[in-house]
């Protein structure tokens, strides 16, 4: 690399110093593992930035840092944006103080997620603003904007991020300067002085009105050199577009959207109106064209033109090949784990035993979003669902009889131990593997915390066993077994040493 560039990753930790952040909370996950191992691993960022538990507790203690006076980064993948959701619909309401800005990464293509969604969403759900920069230089001047934003119009934002982007270079990094900073603003306590259907009405009489004006005042890119086909674009897919007009020369008209909510609707209106096409190239979802398409001359995702998921140039080009047409045929073909290849478990994991016991028990079994699930394929088969990071146990409590679940212990401290405090409660049959191996494996081994008194101090029936001793197959068939024949809930603390950390 060369050392006057600077990546989408590098700008995110060049900005936090230059807006005066004070505070990252991150919970690791494609594509953000990366960013905070670069927080972590920096002189000052090192003491300042925490992997959290759970994004819940990391966008609370971000709020709390917000009506503190200090400003704040959030840094979670896409599907960590369903667990923070609730302390953020109620932020918007509830108002803040210092700057504080949510980076979620999103996965197009779904490459190391359990889904493919669109943190775009999450805009209208809780009333935030939300951006969705191309490059790393927007990258740089969205994150100043979003503290200014966010302070001005007293929420959280959300800044939404790719791999691709992330991966991706610009020019000499002392370029990059923010407007003069001034000291972030303080709560106001006033907001208290309204009911909840109070706050919400002066919400939509003065907060909203704000992020309108914003951003409809934004500096979009926006070139018109044609009154027959125009694309509007966000994200990363700005940069696809803008090759194919650079390359071919192509009298194609272009408006590049920043901000994603609230929509600029005045802008959307008028360059729509001035063209007889308009396409629409975004990832991952069809949301702005959800908002626009009213008229045939729409096209994008619902049309067919563009493909759900991770777009690439080919994809602009073919629709644009076809632009006159009302509707392509949606010809998808999804992709198989024998296609791809299969992502199995490590070859020098401890637990391949458990897992080859575990595939011939004729019971479901709940895995999790941790290393168990790459258990699911054949030949193990070990597990049969998994929903998301700390779900096995109470999913678990839904089996008929008494419930086998597997998680890991992150998963466990991630949200898992709810579902273990609620089995109590309401007396479930349950067998309980957690794989104590001190590491979220996953996502790069940051450092688990050790739950093991929490469950001695809540369950009896606990057994450990050290999957260091090279436990046989059949001893281990057994025991699990005798703890099906028992009632109440059983726990086995499976210890072990993952061979990557």
């Amino acid at each position: 690399m060369n050392e006057r560039q600077i990546s989408g990753k590098d700008v995110i930790l060049k900005a936090a110093s230059l807006l005066e952040v004070k505070l990252v909370s991150a919970v690791a996950g494609y594509p953000v593992t990366s960013i905070v191992d670069l927080f972590r691993n920096d002189d000052f960022w090192a003491d300042n930035t925490f992997w959290m538990i759970n994004e819940k507790v990391a966008l609370e203690t971000a709020l709390g840092a917000s009506i503190d006076g200090r400003r704040s980064f959030v840094l979670t993948k896409h599907v960590g944006m369903n667990v923070l959701c609730d302390p953020l619909v109620t932020s918007a309401t509830h108002t803040i103080g210092a700057g504080l800005v949510i980076i979620a990464g999103d996965d197009p293509g779904a490459k190391a997620s359990q889904n493919e969604q669109d943190s775009r969403y999450f805009g209208p759900l809780a009333e935030v603003p939300v951006f969705d920069p191309a490059t790393p230089e927007k990258l740089f001047a969205t994150l100043a904007e979003a503290i200014e934003l966010s302070e001005k119009a007293s929420v959280p934002i959300i800044v939404r991020v790719t791999a691709r982007l992330l991966d991706s270079f610009c020019g000499n990094a002392a370029a990059f300067q923010p407007k003069k900073t001034v000291m972030p603003p303080e709560f106001d306590r006033s907001v208290w002085e309204y009911t909840m259907k109070g706050k919400h009405q002066r919400f939509h009489s003065m907060t909203y009105p704000l992020m309108e004006d914003y951003s409809q005042s934004q500096d979009c890119l926006c070139h018109t050199n044609t009154k027959k086909t125009g694309i509007i674009s966000s994200g990363y897919s700005t940069s696809l577009v803008e090759n194919i007009i650079e390359e071919s020369s192509s009298n194609i008209s272009h408006l590049a959207l920043d901000m994603v909510y609230p929509l600029p609707i005045k802008k959307l209106k008028e360059f729509i109106d001035h063209h007889e096409y308009v396409l629409v190239a975004e990832e991952t979802e069809d949301y702005i064209e959800s908002h626009i398409s009213v008229e045939d001359t729409i096209k994008g995702k619902s049309t067919g033109h563009i493909p759900h998921g991770k777009i690439e140039k080919e994809h602009i080009l073919h629709a644009l090949e076809n632009i006159e047409k009302t509707h392509m045929d949606k010809v998808t073909k999804p992709e198989t784990i024998k296609e791809r290849g299969a992502r199995s478990i490590c070859d020098t994991c401890p637990y391949l035993p458990l897992y080859r016991v575990l595939g011939t028990i004729d019971k479901p079994i709940a895995g999790d979003m941790g290393c168990s699930i790459l258990s699911t394929s054949a030949p193990l088969q070990a597990v049969d669902a998994g929903f998301a990071l700390g779900s096995a146990i109470s999913v678990a409590c839904g089996f008929k009889g008494k419930g086998i679940a597997v998680i890991g212990d992150f998963g466990l401290a991630h949200t898992g131990i709810q579902g273990l405090i609620n089995a109590k409660s309401n007396s479930f049959d349950l067998l309980v593997i957690i794989l104590q191996n001190d590491v979220a494996a996953m996502t790069g081994g940051q450092d688990v915390p050790d739950l093991t008194n929490i469950l001695e101090a809540l369950h009896d029936d606990i057994e450990v066993v050290d999957f260091a001793e090279k436990i046989k197959e059949n001893e281990l068939q057994a025991l699990l077994m005798e703890k099906m024949e028992k009632k109440g809930i059983s726990i086995i603390l499976a210890k072990g040493t993952c061979p990557k950390y």
